[in-house]
């Protein structure tokens, strides 16, 4: 269209357009735009993760050939470093301190291995989700999927780390008398339970660990500290029979004691239920529940803001 102005010349007008007066918000959504990384609703956000489950089975692989790819023994050191652990804390508290208190040495020696084996694989789980978003931020910005895969898949990389120990384990246990039984087979449950409720702290380590780097740096002393009030080293009940009975039920309740005692329970001929706490295996699915729930729905929320500012 063209209006001729009064000393000849033509100007061009240009139609009202049906967008004009329309929103940002409204223009948006009469074209099917969508804001770029924008969270989607949870029960979508689990959709496309289950989406990405052949990527999380995948990078959690990677992961873990690469992990010791750089040393001559290689995946040994999987099994190595816990084992060198286990030998410095016999050395420590079981030979120098003599926190054995109450078991023979055919049952000490699987139960500070089995705790030292069990505990590693929350504590790497816990590591590795602080470092999961900042660590990955080149392939959280330059793709677009599921910010959950990375924590999830580092606690995968771990529960594959924890089965190739599992053998070191069950030779261990067999070394000092206790042989495979039907009881074995609750190590299944224990670590199932115990896989879900790592995840979740992963989810919610890797939440804060994105914007707080420095997290990374103040970990290790928590889980140092947890670890020793979680009776890798000793038992519970009896290293503190003379203290208040709220102290020593706190410390059994914790969930790494619970799920440490679970596989010890199966997995030990001389640890009987009655190092247990009452209802622990209510108690271990409780954890797992709670902390899978509560790290999922956290980490969800501020899936639009990973890998900004």
């Amino acid at each position: 269209m063209s209006d001729t102005t009064h000393d000849g010349a033509v100007a061009l007008s240009t139609p009202p357009s049906a967008d004009d007066g329309l929103t940002s918000a409204a223009l948006a959504a009469k074209y099917g735009l969508t804001v770029s990384g924008a969270r989607p609703g949870l029960f979508e956000y689990i959709r496309q993760l289950w989406g990405r489950r052949h990527f999380i089975m995948a990078f959690s692989r990677a992961k873990l050939t690469a992990q010791y790819s750089q040393a001559k023994l290689g995946q040994l050191w999987q099994v190595a470093t816990p084992l060198l652990n286990a030998l410095v804390y016999y050395l420590i508290f079981g030979l120098i301190l003599g926190t054995r208190k109450g078991m023979t040495q055919e049952v000490f020696i699987p139960f500070l291995v089995t705790g030292v084996f069990v505990f590693t694989f929350t504590q790497s789980s816990v590591m590795a989700g602080v470092r999961a978003i900042s660590g990955n931020l080149g392939l959280v910005r330059a793709l677009h999927f599921p910010r959950a895969s990375l924590p999830i898949s580092f606690s995968l990389q771990q529960l594959q780390q924890l089965l190739f120990s599992m053998i070191v384990l069950a030779a261990v246990a067999i070394a000092f008398g206790s042989y495979p039984s039907l009881s074995w087979l609750l190590i299944i449950p224990a670590l199932v339970m115990q896989f879900v409720f790592n995840t979740g702290l992963a989810l919610i380590m890797a939440r804060l660990g994105s914007k707080t780097p420095d997290l990374a740096q103040l970990m290790p002393f928590v889980m140092r500290t947890w670890m020793y009030a979680s009776g890798v080293m000793f038992s519970i009940p009896v290293m503190l029979k003379d203290k208040p009975d709220w102290i020593a039920n706190v410390l059994q309740y914790n969930p790494a004691a619970i799920y440490m005692d679970l596989v010890r329970f199966a997995l030990i001929d001389g640890y009987g239920s009655g190092n247990l706490p009452a209802h622990v295996w209510i108690v271990a699915l409780a954890w797992a529940v709670l902390a899978g729930l509560v790290g999922f729905v956290y980490f969800w929320k501020a899936e639009e803001r990973y890998g900004r500012g």
